[in-house]
This record gives structure tokens, C-alpha cells and sequence, in this order.
């Protein structure tokens, strides 16, 4: 499975908040200086606003280093999963991730199993015939095994899980368990360690992440049980950063846990 980026390593880095925010160009060109194979445009404004200029732009860039474009957002709106399948075939991508629930405009999505169903079968023959597989992440909002169950209603070979155990903890799953239940279904993998740490008094925990193998996630326990078609399936690293006190701070450790996760990510696959 390739290995790469998403723009989620990138959070601190692209917030238009923040001070002088990275471009998708920008953090692609940083994605390849680092060996990234992959880069996953995930939940980022300027996917869904993508303009014919900025996707010719990105394209060309990912042509020239020979790196894969992915692309993800939220929600199984019929319309919406339609317009992200013509972002993805601008972008050459053959991965669209996406999540159950949404909210667009201010307006909560939350669909019942019947209706996810019935929508991801409606978008399901548009994506096979584009050469485009739709995986729905695993997160806390909704359990594996409901999750699974839509998938698998679905019965679709363009519509899979994107495996992410970390997501799962906060619904007391075991992240082994999870990837045993899923992993037959696995079309993309977001990367992500995460520890607990007391809080300031001992008045309970936080869950956040931290870089890949200096926390509680067994990757290589995953990479011995998912074993999916090694150029469809990708590994997309992402990160949960807390503030670190100030902005520059913030954006270097970024930044650091970036690279030298992706550098752990790329010696498990030996």
C-alpha cells in the first residue's frame, strides 16, 4: 500500500486563521519533498469550492512527482456525493472519502441506515463507471458494526470503509477489533497514533494523538490484517495536534510530526 499525506497532517499549517496559511500547492510540494506517495485533499475549503485552474494546478503537480490525489469530504447527500465525484475526476483521483453525518450550511445530515443505503446505492454505478471508489470513515458517531452493516446493505464493490481505529476509541472499540471487523471492506487507511494523558490534577484524561509508534496504535498489527489490492488501497497519515501554546509553535510541531511519522509510517512497510 502507498503511503502519504493528508490535510489533516496539515491542519495548523493551512488554517486561513493562522499566519501566512499553506495552499494545497503548497502543501503538496511539501508532501513530495518528504517522499509522500499520496496526498489525500480532505475536508479543505478549496475542495469544495475546486476551481478548473487550481485542479489543472495540482494535477500537473502530482503528474510531475508522480504522487496519487485523493480527495474526501462529509455526508451521503445524493448531490453532494455527485459533485465530489466530479472533483475527484478533475483531480484524477480514485478515492473519495466520506462520513455518514454532515453538516453543510448550518443544516445537520444524519441519515438512518435504510436512507444511506439507499443513497449509496443511487451514487454507487456513477462512481463504478468513473473508476472511483467511496469509502466511509470509521469515527465515534457511528459504532463498526452499524457501519459495516450500510456497507455491506450496499453491496457495491465501489463503496468500502476508510479504516481509521484511532477514531473508534472514543466509542470504547478496541482498535484490533475494529480492524479484524473491517478490514474485508478496507478501501483507503488513515493514519493516526494516539495516547491518553492525564489531565492537569488528575481530574481524567485526554485522548489526542501523537506521532505513529509513540503511541497506543499496533500498526504493524494492522498491516498484517488488512491486506487489501496494494494499488488501490492507500495509507494516508493524519494527526489530532492540540494548540501548543502559540501559533509558531504549533505549526513546527506540526510539521515535525509529519515528517517523522511519515518516516516510521514508510519503515513499517518493511
Amino acid at each position: 500500500m502507498a503511503i502519504g499525506t493528508s490535510t489533516y497532517a496539515f491542519s495548523h499549517r493551512w488554517d486561513p486563521a493562522g499566519p501566512d496559511p499553506l495552499s494545497l500547492p503548497e502543501m503538496l510540494r511539501q508532501s513530495q519533498a518528504m517522499g509522500a506517495e499520496v496526498f489525500q485533499v480532505c475536508d479543505h475549503p478549496g475542495l469544495e469550492a475546486l476551481d478548473p485552474a487550481t485542479a489543472r494546478e495540482l494535477t500537473a503537480l502530482a503528474a510531475a512527482g508522480g504522487t496519487v490525489l485523493e480527495t474526501g469530504t462529509r455526508g451521503t447527500a445524493v448531490d453532494h456525493l455527485l459533485r465530489h465525484l466530479e472533483h475527484a475526476r478533475a483531480l484524477g483521483a480514485r478515492t473519495v472519502r466520506s462520513m455518514l453525518n454532515s453538516s453543510h450550511g448550518g443544516v445537520d445530515d444524519r441519515p438512518g441506515p435504510e436512507e444511506a443505503v439507499r443513497r449509496l446505492r443511487e451514487v454507487a454505478p456513477a462512481y463504478a463507471a468513473a473508476g472511483v471508489r467511496l469509502g466511509l470513515e470509521t469515527y465515534e458517531q457511528v459504532s463498526t458494526t452499524d457501519l459495516l452493516a450500510i456497507v455491506e446493505a450496499v453491496d457495491h464493490d465501489a463503496v468500502g470503509i476508510v479504516l481509521d481505529p484511532a477514531n473508534c476509541v472514543a466509542n470504547l472499540e478496541h482498535p484490533r477489533d475494529v480492524v479484524r471487523r473491517l478490514a474485508h471492506r478496507v478501501v483507503n487507511v488513515h493514519v493516526k497514533d494516539f495516547r491518553f494523558t492525564r489531565r492537569e490534577g488528575w481530574a481524567g484524561f485526554t485522548l489526542a494523538s501523537c506521532p505513529l509508534g509513540e503511541g497506543r496504535l499496533d500498526y504493524r498489527d494492522l498491516l498484517d490484517v488488512v491486506q487489501p489490492d496494494p494499488d488501490r488501497v492507500h495509507q494516508v497519515l493524519e494527526h489530532w495536534l492540540p494548540p501548543q501554546g502559540d501559533p509558531a509553535a504549533t505549526r513546527a510541531t506540526e510539521a515535525d510530526w509529519t515528517r517523522r511519522s511519515l518516516a516510521t509510517l514508510a519503515d513499517l512497510q518493511d
